[in-house]
């Protein structure tokens, strides 16, 4: 532990002010990644979530140590643990095309409430180092993914066609770049000139086809009115 936080420990003015102004930069720090990508849950909703739940900690504790109400002081800190989901799934959608987005936000939305019951806590290192590697794993590890997901050997497709001959033809491209399809799923077209058909594929790349080369080719298929990765 480090001693420089020894005397913010107790509880007392000055330590709740520092362990309230700490949520607030931590929660921003955090929140300030989600702003930058344009996220739904930004700066100030990681602010107010950090915030909210030093708060939550600290009338635990004052509750039980200067009111003398002898309840669990973990009590208040668990509810926010769980109630916390509630505004992490509302983060969560599901596009039209079945891809699921908002995850990093939630998942970023519920640590930085867990950052927040460190700081009321008075468990300063723990809230700085999880901040830490928030940002990290936001900044850095995205990179990473970036290209394990560029490098997979498996890739979703969204496509929407306008006949069955295009749909052949898709099919005749993936034999030719020697392509698996692992599975399709297809809607009909209703017969409306407003609404077009779809198919979802599921394919196994080669060592020689890139998804971006992939996506290129269908784009440059006839019939083919858009195409996209999931």
């Amino acid at each position: 532990m480090l001693s420089f936080f020894d005397g913010l420990r107790n509880l007392s003015m000055l330590s709740i002010s520092v362990r309230m102004i700490l949520a607030v930069l931590y929660g921003g720090v955090i929140g300030v990644e989600r702003e930058f990508k344009r996220r739904p849950a930004g700066f100030r909703t990681h602010i107010l979530i950090c915030l909210g739940a030093a708060m939550t900690t600290l009338t635990s504790q004052y509750l039980y140590l200067h009111m003398h109400y002898f309840t669990d002081m973990a009590r208040l800190g668990a509810q926010v643990v769980a109630g916390i989901g509630f505004i992490g799934a509302g983060t969560i959608i599901v596009t039209r095309q079945q891809r699921v987005k908002g995850l990093t936000t939630a998942a970023g939305l519920w640590t930085a409430a867990i950052v927040g019951l460190c700081l009321g806590g008075g468990f300063y290192e723990g809230a700085l180092f999880a901040t830490a590697l928030v940002l990290i794993a936001e900044l850095l590890f995205s990179r990473l993914e970036y290209r394990m997901l560029d490098r997979a050997p498996e890739v979703n497709l969204y496509m929407e066609y306008r006949d069955r001959d295009t749909l052949e033809a898709v099919l005749v491209l993936f034999r030719e770049l020697n392509l698996k399809v692992l599975n399709m799923e297809i809607t009909r077209s209703t017969g409306s000139e407003h609404h077009n058909a779809c198919a979802i594929f599921s394919l196994r790349l080669n060592k020689k086809c890139r998804p971006e080369q992939l996506l290129s080719a269908l784009n440059g298929t006839d019939g083919v009115l858009s195409v996209e990765e999931l």
